[in-house]
């Protein structure tokens, strides 16, 4: 999903001592230590992502849970329990970590709500049983992020309570469209490819993609390049067809709806925002100057939720000013038509020389849905029986020096 009334693109950068521009020429082959943040930062939004599931309990509030997963995150980075070599790579003069945190504010966005929903607490609601919930977070190391996200239905179960219906079929449209995705991001192919793909699948369910939700290409502290697939093309929505090239890193995003996959505004408040680098203003409340200062220390380039603040009541003052002086990006929450759901899976993939290495998301429990539809398309069904190489499973105990040895390798190859 977008951040609201972006004007024109622009490239947002995060002013650092030293050369940005020799920094941006490095690749995973010659700085493997750029690898290790990407992963680094992977390993915990998966470990946040399986907290959050956890905390979905019938009953359970959702602003509670969103400030949970938040701290969670900061915890992780914090304590730096992940990738013990990593902490080796990040103190050495030549990679030095600057800063580390949430690079996406933990949402749980419920049924027809599209996304971005971190309430504040008094404008939560509780967790009922057969809620579809969609959580979406990201972390990152350094300014390197990874994103994912994963859709559950409370209460499901394989053998007593598997989910049949509209719900089934959304979440396996959505859970294909994404495999499909994930496989057809590498080196040559275009994002065209991926947007056609999405397409054909989610109509095997009857189902529809979700429009105005994009995927990025992802560098140091950008979360949202210029380098898009588009999740469905439209009249008035279209991008610019680009082949994928080596050692690019893209947060594939797949949204699909049983609505007409047309999101509306809402009179839902929006939380999460994202300072707009591009613009200056001085602010007149003092509210809003300490906000202003406080979330330009914390979150100086990545999205941020004002629930999660330790002062959420001075935070709706400060934002309020912010906004209507164009500081802040907006995410705001929308929704589908009441009655449908809207399902999402979200990973950050990374394309090596020896192809794409997928860094997160978690398995899809397959037992626990049930479809009367089928995909039949030989194509489709020769390509998700193709398997993508996935870091949390194939690259989990591998160390600093198998990675520099690995990578040496490929570039004497090519």
């Amino acid at each position: 999903m977008e951040a609201k009334d972006k004007k024109a693109k622009k490239t947002e950068e995060v002013e650092e001592e030293g050369s940005e521009e020799e920094e941006e020429e490095e690749t995973f082959e010659t700085s493997p230590a750029l690898l290790e943040k990407y992963k680094t930062a992977a390993v915990i939004t998966n470990d946040a992502l399986k907290y959050v599931i956890s905390l979905c309990i019938p009953g359970a509030d959702i602003a509670e849970i969103c400030i949970k997963g938040d701290k969670k995150i900061e915890e992780e980075v914090l304590i730096s329990k992940v990738n013990l070599q990593a902490g080796k790579v990040y103190t050495s003069k030549k990679c030095k970590v600057t800063e580390k945190g949430i690079a996406f504010p933990t949402c749980l966005s419920v049924n027809e709500i599209c996304g971005h929903f971190a309430p504040l607490k008094d404008e939560s609601r509780k967790l009922v049983e057969g809620d579809m919930i969609k959580i979406d977070l990201g972390c990152h190391i350094d300014g390197f992020v990874a994103q994912t996200a994963h859709t559950i239905v409370l209460g499901a179960n394989a053998e007593t309570k598997k989910v049949t219906g509209k719900k089934a079929d959304v979440v396996i449209a959505a859970r294909n469209c994404f495999d499909a995705a994930l496989r057809l991001v590498k080196e040559g192919n275009t994002n065209m490819q991926v947007t056609k793909a999405i397409e054909k699948i989610s109509g095997v369910y009857k189902t529809n993609p979700l429009e105005g939700v994009l995927s990025h290409n992802v560098k140091k502290h950008m979360i949202d390049g210029d380098d898009v697939i588009i999740n469905k093309e439209t009249n008035e929505q279209k991008v610019v067809e680009h082949k994928f090239g080596k050692y690019e890193v893209y947060v594939i995003d797949v949204m699909v709806s049983t609505g007409e996959g047309k999101p509306r505004e809402t009179e839902i408040r929006t939380t999460v925002f994202k300072r707009a680098l591009e613009n200056a203003y001085s602010l007149k409340l003092k509210h809003s100057r300490q906000f202003f200062h406080d979330i330009s220390l914390r979150y100086p380039s990545m999205p941020f939720s004002i629930a999660s603040l330790e002062d959420a009541t001075s935070a709706r003052v400060g934002v309020a000013e912010c906004v209507n002086h164009d500081l802040l990006h907006m995410y705001p929450v929308l929704t589908e038509k009441s009655g449908e759901f809207v399902a999402q899976f979200k990973a950050t993939i990374v394309l090596l020389a020896s192809g794409a290495l997928v860094l997160n998301g978690l398995p899809f429990e397959s037992t626990l849905y049930s479809s009367e539809f089928k995909i039949e398309d030989k194509e489709i069904v020769d390509l998700l029986a193709t398997s993508p190489v996935s870091y949390t499973h194939l690259r989990a105990h591998e160390t600093s020096l198998h990675l520099v040895c690995r990578l040496l390798l490929e570039k004497k190859k090519n």
